[in-house]
Order: structure tokens, then sequence, then C-alpha cells
């Protein structure tokens, strides 16, 4: 929970994170949440959804979906920022559960768990989030992390060039190993970027199976 002038700039400073709410359907999330209001975001990589919610919906809906239940809407805050952050973190949160209803323009994301010993609902109403939303937290992100993995995995291979090069001058000058368990083969680096090359094929083949089946 946190208090900010601008929620946008600490949505997109929040991680994002994998999450099944049900099976087959797993989607990238990321959340803020403050005292007064939250904004969710998914995205199962082909589109994205998001709801930015202030006090006065936070209210209407609390007495729509729990009609017994009065609570503060600071309280609403906290425990829904409680039931997610365990599956923001990789863990499971026994204490809740969730369902997802999703098409390519809505998704409703319906939660049921407890607060002040009564039950409590919540649906997450999301629409589909504009492009500037989606470039902005997805696609320049991914960009610049690619480019800077890129950049560092060249750094690496010509550093252990380098030491192979090195560990060669060694050897022509006498030098031996005191273990023969530490000794190892010279760096191939087209071998070990076409490897580098084909993982992250696989990985975004991976990432498929994120897509919702039509």
């Amino acid at each position: 929970m946190e208090t900010s002038d601008d929620p946008q700039i600490k949505l997109l400073l929040q991680p994002w994170a994998s999450v099944c709410f049900s099976e087959p359907t797993r989607l990238m999330v990321k959340a803020w949440f403050s005292d007064s209001s939250y904004i969710l975001l998914l995205s199962d990589l082909s589109n994205m959804w998001y709801e930015s919610a202030n006090t006065e919906v936070i209210q209407q809906r609390s007495k729509e979906l729990n009609k017994r239940l009065t609570a503060p809407v600071a309280s609403i805050l906290k425990c829904l920022h409680n039931l997610l952050s365990p599956l923001l973190e990789g863990k499971e949160n026994s204490s809740v559960s969730f369902s997802c209803q999703l098409s390519s323009s809505s998704l409703i994301l319906h939660v049921k768990s407890e607060l002040l010993g009564l039950p409590f609902y919540w649906d997450f109403h999301c629409g589909t989030a504009p492009l500037e939303m989606m470039s902005r937290h997805l696609l320049r992100p991914l960009m610049a992390m690619s480019l800077g993995l890129h950049d560092q995995v060249q750094e690496l291979a010509s550093l252990l060039l380098q030491k192979d090069a090195e560990i060669e001058d060694y050897r022509e000058n006498g030098a031996t190993l005191s273990l023969e368990r530490l000794k190892t083969e010279p760096f191939k680096e087209e071998s070990f970027l076409h490897t580098f090359e084909t993982k992250i094929g696989q990985i975004g083949m991976s990432l498929q199976s994120m897509k919702p089946s039509p």
C-alpha cells in the first residue's frame, strides 16, 4: 500500500508477475494500491486489460457485492492488496479463490475471500488498455531489456575470449594447473551465441501457451 502523487509512475515501477488465476489461462499481472484507489494491469501478451478504480467506484461496488459488509475503502483496498500480493510474489494463497472471464475487449476477475469474518466478494472490471499503455508497460521495457541483454552477452563472449588468450599465454610460458579437474575447453563464441539464440526462441514459443484458446 502506498501514497503517491502519480499512480501511473508507481504502476510503471511495479514488476510483472506470471499468475494462473484459473486453468488453463496464465496472465502477466502488475498492480498498484494506495489508501484510496488501485490500478490493475493484465496481459496475455496478445491483449492487455486494465482497471483504475477510485474511492467512489470502490464504495459502490462493495455495496453491490457485499450487502452484509460495511468497511472503509482503505480496509477494502488493504484486503485486496493482501489477497493479490502473494500471487504476484509467486506464492500460494489458500485464503482466496479466483475465477476469470476474458475476451479481447474485457476481462472480469472474480475474487472470493473473507473480510472482518464475513464473506468478501470482489470483481475487477478491466477494459482494453490503450496502445500507449501497452507500449509503456510492455513493449518499451521488453525492448530495453532485450537490447541490454544482447549487449551483456556480447561483452561476456568478448571477456571469455580474452580469458582464453590469457590462459593460453600462461601455458606457452610453462604454467600448469595444480588440479587437472580445473581444466576447461576453449570458449567457442559461435556455438555459444547459437545456443543462446535457440534458447531465446524456445522461451518465446513457450510464452505462446499463455494465450487463451480461441
